[in-house]
Order: structure tokens, then C-alpha cells, then sequence
């Protein structure tokens, strides 16, 4: 399957991968937070958008 470059945002929009840069870039620009932030906030509350949200107070 060819992946398709006009879509910009995240292939599962329910879950962060700090992973990957271009997914970082995409979720720091969207939550207004850090990199460093937003790893700390997956690193305390995993993976899941809802849950980072909430840590973060968004």
C-alpha cells in the first residue's frame, strides 16, 4: 500500500508516536506543547490521545 502524501496528520489520530519526528512535529504543533513535554506526558500516561489531553490540561 502506497502511502498517501497529501494526508498530514497521523495515520491513528487516537494515539501519539513519539517515534516518529514528522508525528512529534504534528502533535506538539496541535496540543502548543513541547517535545520535551510531550514526551514526558506519554512517558506518564502512555500512548493514548484522550489520556494526554487530560495530563496536559487540553
Amino acid at each position: 500500500m502506497v502511502d498517501d502524501l497529501k494526508n498530514r496528520g497521523p495515520a491513528d489520530r487516537s494515539r501519539i508516536n513519539v517515534h516518529e519526528a514528522w508525528e512529534l512535529g504534528y502533535w506538539t504543533g496541535v496540543l502548543g506543547v513541547s517535545e520535551a513535554k510531550l514526551r514526558e506526558a506519554v512517558k506518564a500516561v502512555g500512548v493514548m490521545v484522550v489520556d494526554v489531553r487530560r495530563y496536559l490540561g487540553k
